[in-house]
């Protein structure tokens, strides 16, 4: 159970302290949103196996000492470095966001196709909205000093990808996130966030990326997640789907001591594609909560899903999808699956794929497995010359080995297969009790 409370009078205040900006009207409807429910505890059905009690208490000491500016970076090297080393290895537009501000200077020197408009929140001509539907993301509102808002022209097909390095420094032991996207009718953009920490330390992070598809738009998005191993770590992604649109994300969870990840898509228009692919890695006490949630909400309309962990030593894993086919969403084709891998006996996973369905002529699946590596197959590349370590590898890589290969953003891909294979090797070398 979460027993640590948020300090209400330290959270009016550093609210109070705001700009009078675009956005104020927003942090005050928030900040009435999140007094009235506070953070989520394990008493709450969604939250039952992940502990907040260790944000509360982040969030009350950067709210003890808050200032109004969160520019204040004193590893502006390091970032740098992480950026060099990044967009060396991804070909893409990069922007860099750090605690949770945009960096304006970088922003206004980017080179953009026509059509692609990228500006801050508070200085969008056209604010957004900015979704306010659980007691985390009405933090992240009523505390956003400011965020992203990307738009892209319709009928714009933009050709490189948008790379969004966030990167954290445990000096703020808070930070809020919020990137808002708008792709116009029949327009595609693919999009790359990259979450790293500047050095390792106890951070809280509270992100939250809006994605709008117009009709027939297409929407790429990974998501890689590679913080520091006591970083506590929130995102949660909102989708919403025209008709004829497509919306693909991965999702790849290598760092972090705590992370949870929300992922809602919801589909408002006929003919529309959701594919969701997420593979999560954990070893010593890692804790990694999945939670995803598809909203058919017309059909004829088709999801995917398929995530998978790999959890060694005392890591912990928690999966929860759901799928919801509404009234008169006939034509609804719906899977999802989560298949999982335990390499010690120590190392839990939690996992609940979910159906509920509200119309008749539907084509709809779910499953979950969990196990260990198989032991034939082991004996078989044994017999090939394979030691032991070697055939662990091969195994373990091979089962991952969907999830890579689904990646949307091909750019990215030899980047992620050399963290994921720097990361597979530290998992089986995890001997921890």
């Amino acid at each position: 159970m979460n027993t640590v409370v948020l300090n209400q009078a330290l959270f009016e205040a550093a609210v109070a302290t705001l700009p009078a900006d675009q956005l104020a009207p927003v942090r005050n409807r928030a900040a009435v949103l999140f007094s009235n429910e506070g953070f989520p505890s394990t008493r709450d059905e969604d939250w039952k196996y992940t502990n907040m009690s260790a944000a509360t208490t982040a969030s009350n000491d950067w709210l003890s000492e808050y200032r109004t500016s969160a520019t204040i970076d004193v590893n502006a090297q390091q970032n740098q470095a992480t950026l060099q080393e990044i967009s060396a290895q991804i070909d893409a537009t990069w922007l860099i966001v750090r605690n949770g501000v945009v960096d304006s200077l970088q922003l206004q020197s980017l080179e953009l196709q026509h059509g692609l408009t990228i500006s801050t929140l508070a200085d969008s001509l056209n604010l957004p909205d900015i979704a306010i539907d659980t007691a985390l993301s009405a933090f992240n509102a009523a505390l956003l000093e400011d965020g992203i808002h990307i738009r892209v022209d319709a009928d714009l097909r933009i050709e490189r990808p948008l790379g969004i390095l966030l990167i954290d420094d445990p000096s703020l032991r808070t930070s809020q996130t919020r990137i808002v996207i708008d792709v116009g009718k029949n327009a595609s953009l693919r999009v790359i966030e990259v979450a790293r920490s500047a050095v390792d330390g106890n951070q809280f992070t509270n992100a939250v990326t809006q994605i709008d598809l117009a009709a027939g738009a297409q929407v790429d998005h990974l998501r890689l997640q590679d913080r520091g191993k006591e970083h506590i770590g929130t995102h949660r992604l909102i989708a919403e789907v025209q008709a004829e649109a497509t919306f693909s994300h991965n999702a790849f969870d290598f760092g972090g001591a705590l992370t949870r990840n929300d992922v809602i898509a919801r589909i408002v228009g006929s003919g529309a594609s959701v594919n969701l692919h997420g593979l999560y890695l954990g070893s010593g006490k890692q804790h990694i909560d999945n939670h995803t949630r598809v909203e058919h909400r017309v059909g004829p309309a088709v999801s995917k899903e398929i995530y998978r962990g790999i959890l060694t030593g005392q890591a912990r894993g928690v999966f929860n999808g759901q799928a919801i086919v509404f009234e008169g969403a006939d034509g609804t084709d719906a899977n999802q699956a989560n298949h999982n891998l335990l390499l010690s006996d120590k190392a839990e996973i939690d996992t609940k794929p979910e159906l509920e369905i509200y119309a008749d002529d539907v084509k709809c699946s779910h499953g979950a497995t969990v196990g260990q590596l198989d032991e034939k197959s082991l004996f078989y590349l044994r017999t090939r010359g394979l030691d032991v370590a070697e055939a662990n590898h091969l195994l373990t890589r091979a089962f991952a080995a969907e999830i890579l290969s689904s990646l949307v953003v091909e750019e990215a891909h030899e980047y992620v297969q050399k963290l994921l294979d720097a990361r597979l090797a530290e998992l089986l070398g995890d001997d921890s009790t």
